[in-house]
């Protein structure tokens, strides 16, 4: 059984084919509500989370999480590692092994206590297939680079081995084609911090209740990211459609990318331990005779977020894996 769960930016709520699920890997455990509906092919979810009082069930879920193996790919990238140290925490097995790029083949990084050796492109395959033999249960995290998302994709597929994927690029209709085609169990998302996806959700509902409301105010969009970060976010790109649903007029030519850290530190606030990490967008809207402004912030220092959100896919994708679920497909 398979089905692709993708959680970009632009989530939808809908009232159709609910399906639960919650985690433990805290004292107060996660619980999610999954709502999807089918269009166009597709199927879109939404996702709220709650919080809910220790039970018998969270136990049963964080004994499910302590057997769970993990292999985190790229072990040598900073996301990567973030992934490995949340997954760790969580109590899981993370595999000492990992797919890197070529310059990096026979490497060995230490990553929360873990000694783990970075495979290059061409033994993927064969080292896949080894550690598939001793953990039948795998779950991959692929956090590598666009250039790979497909090619590593298709090689989880034939491999039949479920996995999550966070790296961004690469070509999106292939990937998904890829997994349906494979019937493999897989989440793909660009945003993998559950509270910005959240936030995101709440944003469509708005969109979706109350088109035009915002007809005729101007918008000004800040977005700062480490300055590795040369393309505009996707998060951000999410926001301003849901703007222009509740009718303001704006191009993304004039979002106004803040890269300089001088200006990151003493403009924005950022701190200066996560100039290399973060992701600080703000939002304003002002009327059309200026007498009223709204704004809108959210500001991501280190990477925790995302890392965090990778491990709870992982945790309820080898659930849905676990109990054979009949769902397909969802897309966002």
């Amino acid at each position: 059984m398979a089905f692709i769960l993708e959680v970009p930016a632009n989530l939808l709520l809908r009232q159709h084919s609910l399906v639960s699920f919650s985690i433990s890997r805290r004292s107060s455990p996660h619980n999610y509500t999954c709502v999807s509906r089918k269009q166009s092919n597709f199927t879109h979810f939404s996702i709220s989370a709650t919080l809910n009082s220790p039970s018998i069930q969270s136990h049963m879920d964080h004994a499910h999480a302590v057997a769970l193996p993990i292999m985190v790919n790229s072990c040598m990238g900073k996301m990567g590692q973030a992934v490995v140290e949340a997954g760790i925490s969580a109590g899981l097995h993370i595999i000492p092994a990992s797919f890197g790029i070529e310059k990096d083949a026979g490497k060995t990084v230490k990553v929360g206590g873990k000694d783990i050796q970075v495979h290059g492109p061409s033994d993927r395959e064969t080292v896949l297939a080894s550690v598939l033999e001793e953990y039948r249960n795998l779950i991959v995290v692929d956090f590598t680079v666009p250039n790979a998302v497909n090619d590593n994709a298709e090689l989880y597929c034939k491999a039949g081995v479920p996995f999550v994927m966070g790296t961004t690029g690469g070509d999106r209709d292939r990937l998904y084609k890829t997994v349906e085609d494979a019937g493999i169990y897989a989440v793909i998302s660009p945003q993998m911090g559950k509270q910005v996806v959240a936030f995101l959700a709440a944003m469509e509902i708005m969109a979706g209740q109350f088109p035009g409301a915002f007809s005729g105010y101007t918008l000004e969009v800040l977005e700062s990211h480490q300055a590795t970060k040369l393309d505009i976010s996707g998060t951000a790109k999410a926001v301003i459609s849901c703007f222009q649903k509740l009718g303001v007029s704006f191009d993304l030519d004039h979002i106004q990318l803040i890269r300089d850290p001088k200006q990151q530190i003493e403009t924005l606030g950022v701190p200066e331990e996560h100039i290399n990490g973060h992701a600080f967008h703000t939002y304003r809207l002002k009327s059309p005779d200026g007498t009223v402004s709204f704004e809108f912030q959210h500001n991501v220092c280190g990477r925790s977020i995302y890392a965090e959100g990778a491990i709870d896919a992982a945790l309820f994708l080898s659930k849905k894996v676990s109990s054979q679920k009949q769902t397909r497909r969802y897309m966002i």
